[in-house]
C-alpha cells in the first residue's frame, strides 16, 4: 500500500511531471513508426487502428488533464459518467467529422485551445468565474464543446497522414473506439489514485493547490503551442 505521505502528494507530482515534459509525450502528436504505418496501410486494419486509438489517449497528456480536472470534484458515478459521455461524444463527433469532411486547420492553434481548457477547468473548480464576473459557466455545456475541439486536435493530425480512402470508414471507426477504450483505461487509473487521494484529510486542504498546478499546465501547453505557431509564420 501506498504511504499515506507519498499518496498525499502522488497526484500534484504527476500534473507537475505530465507538464514538465511536453517534448517526451507530445499531446496529439503520433509516433513516427505510427505514422509510417498509417501511411502505408492499405484496406480494413480495425485491430491495429484500435490499438493506435487507444495508445493515443492513454498517452496523450492534454487528455488526462483535461479529465482530472473533470472529475476531481465528482464523486457518484453517475455524475462521473454522465461527464465523461458529454467528452466522449464531443471528442468522437469532431474526430470522425474532421477527417471524413477534411477540414484543418494549424494544429497549434487547435492544441493551444486544448492546453486552455485544461486552464479553464482548473479556474472552474476554483469558482474563480463566480469570484470575477459574478456567472457560474455551465460545466456539462464546457465539457461538450472541450470534447469537440479535442478531438478535432486529432483529427487534423490525421489528415496530415493522407489515410488511404480504402476502408478509410472503418479503420476511422476502430481508431475511435479505440480512443474510448484508452480513456476509460486512463480514468479508470486516475479514479484509482484519486480515490486514495480522497481519503486523507489532505484532499481538501490541497486541492486548491492541485488545481493550480492544473492551471499552470494548461498555461503551458498554451505557450507551448503559441510558441510553434508562430514561429512557423515566421
Amino acid at each position: 500500500m501506498i504511504p499515506a505521505r507519498w499518496a498525499r502528494w502522488a497526484p500534484l507530482l504527476a500534473v507537475m511531471l505530465l507538464a514538465a515534459a511536453p517534448s517526451v509525450m507530445l499531446a496529439h502528436g503520433v509516433s513516427v513508426g505510427d505514422k509510417g504505418y498509417i501511411q502505408e496501410t492499405f484496406g480494413v486494419r480495425l485491430v491495429p487502428f484500435l490499438y493506435l486509438g487507444a495508445k493515443h489517449m492513454v498517452t496523450g497528456y492534454d487528455h488526462i488533464l483535461f479529465l482530472c480536472g473533470v472529475i476531481f470534484y465528482l464523486y457518484r458515478v453517475r455524475d462521473i459518467a454522465t461527464y465523461v459521455t458529454l467528452f466522449a461524444v464531443g471528442h468522437s463527433s469532431t474526430l470522425i467529422l474532421g477527417v471524413l469532411t477534411k477540414i484543418s486547420v494549424s494544429p497549434y492553434l487547435i492544441d493551444a485551445i486544448i492546453g486552455f481548457s485544461v486552464a479553464y477547468k482548473a479556474l472552474d473548480n476554483v469558482g474563480a468565474f463566480q469570484k470575477w464576473f459574478g456567472v457560474q459557466p455551465n460545466p456539462r455545456a464546457a465539457t461538450l464543446v472541450f470534447g469537440l475541439f479535442h478531438g478535432f486536435g486529432l483529427a487534423t493530425k490525421l489528415l496530415d497522414f493522407e489515410m488511404d480512402p480504402d476502408g478509410l470508414v472503418q479503420n476511422l471507426l476502430a481508431f475511435n473506439v479505440g480512443v474510448e477504450v484508452g480513456q476509460m483505461l486512463a480514468l479508470t487509473v486516475v479514479l484509482i489514485a484519486m480515490s486514495y487521494w480522497r481519503r486523507s484529510s489532505s484532499f481538501l486542504r490541497s486541492g486548491f493547490t492541485a488545481n493550480m498546478l492544473l492551471l499552470v499546465a494548461g498555461l503551458l501547453l498554451v505557450g507551448y503551442q503559441l510558441t510553434g505557431y508562430f514561429s512557423t509564420q515566421a
